[in-house]
């Protein structure tokens, strides 16, 4: 019987293709919003958890200020002093690198480029988890004069010097030329849409007396032991800088100490939350499409109110009249999820690279998504077959 029925319901959806093609297309929609919505935001959220982590594990980062954000407030710059402070007083620390921020022009090979300008130390690239593709980083000699070298990042190896290797080569910075003595290894973008390869490091004492012409410090990177707790490491630091600071018991922060897997955290979130919503709006286009198979299997009953006339007069029970049209509007709903999915997968393919993020399948909002296309088929197929199989048969012979 059950086979029987589903022919039927094939060879009824196959005689008014077009039509059928029609009313299954707000499923098709949907599921392909539901499925693509949720899949780049699994994407987006994991691509922003590598950015995170490519500024480096078990990171927290010591910056001036009362919090972050627009009208967050300034405060003291740190120094050198407040990093040997840290390297010395604080357990569990494993590295400690200061770091000053400014930005400039670098001319080589008769090219101009703008770049990021970081000064630091050697412990700050393994801090921020940098490798190197050629060359290497800073000896202590240099550190501690204020040597005219300095390291680059992919970008900036491709605008200056193409595929060359650059180590070697002079690089003008402001007012004076630095050797390259390393090249990077490539990053890619940064959590915020920033370019992370666009950058040129210098010592830290070149940076101060070369460049931005002081000895503040923008920010402080303390990298943790694997075994150390982040939260008794914050709490460290906090009473730390307070105290060098000389801030009374009734005063605020004037700094910020942020741990990089806090921000990973909160930015996934947020991330998770938007695909939510972007799901739960593209999965009203399935009530939608569910109406739109409601709507046309009224129609169909309409239609054949004679021939369910006839199956009643020769002895067809109600239930199998039911069983008829509710099959048919099922299988309306799930050949919509089946064509859906595959489209989703292949537009979810094509938008991942456009986006360039990772491409991450979710089998379980697949098949959720087809069994709810199903289930939109049983919901709203359920009352056309109801009143089908309520059709008076001697009412139904009569109808023209």
């Amino acid at each position: 019987m059950w086979l029987s029925t589903l022919l039927l319901a094939l060879r009824e959806i196959r005689r008014n293709l077009l039509r059928s093609f029609l009313t299954m297309l707000g499923i098709v929609i949907g599921v392909g919003a539901v499925i693509t919505m949720v899949t780049l935001g699994n994407g987006a959220t994991r691509a922003v958890q590598s950015q995170i982590a490519s500024l480096g594990s078990n990171l927290l980062m010591v910056l001036p200020g009362q919090r972050m954000g627009p009208g967050g407030g300034g405060g003291p710059a740190f120094n050198v002093g407040d990093v040997e402070a840290i390297a010395s007083q604080i357990g569990g620390v494993r590295l400690v690198a200061p770091e000053v921020r400014s930005s400039g022009t670098l001319v080589a090979n008769g090219k101009n480029w703008g770049a990021s300008l970081t000064g630091s130390t050697q412990d700050w690239f393994s801090v921020s988890n940098w490798s190197f593709a050629s060359g290497r980083g800073f000896e202590p000699d240099e550190e501690r004069v204020g040597a005219a070298v300095c390291v680059i990042g992919a970008t900036v190896r491709r605008e200056l010097f193409g595929s060359a290797d650059p180590v070697g080569e002079q690089v003008r910075v402001k007012k004076f030329s630095c050797t390259v003595v390393g090249l990077l290894n490539a990053k890619g973008q940064g959590a915020m849409g920033n370019d992370q390869d666009n950058l040129l490091v210098l010592p830290l004492t070149t940076m101060q007396r070369r460049v931005v012409g002081h000895t503040r410090l923008n920010t402080i990177l303390v990298s943790m032991r694997d075994s150390t707790d982040a939260d008794t490491m914050k709490a460290g630091l906090r009473d730390l800088m307070r105290e060098r600071r000389k801030l009374a018991e009734n005063e605020d922060d004037n700094f910020n100490v942020l741990d990089t897997r806090q921000i990973a955290d909160t930015m996934s979130g947020t991330t998770q939350v938007m695909t939510m919503l972007l799901g739960a709006v593209a999965a009203v286009s399935l009530v939608v499409g569910g109406i739109g198979i409601m709507n046309i299997m009224l129609v169909s009953v309409t239609e054949r109110t004679r021939e369910i006339g006839v199956r009643l007069a020769i002895g067809a029970l109600e239930r199998e009249v039911l069983l008829q049209f509710l099959i048919e509007a099922v299988v309306l709903a799930a050949l919509g999820g089946l064509i859906g999915l595959m489209l989703a997968t292949g537009t979810s393919l094509a938008l991942a690279r456009l986006m360039q993020i990772p491409y991450q399948f979710d089998p379980a909002i697949n098949l959720l998504s087809f069994g709810f296309s199903a289930a939109i088929g049983v919901v709203f197929g359920y009352f056309p077959a109801r009143r089908a199989a309520r059709l008076d048969p001697i009412d139904a012979l009569r109808h023209e």
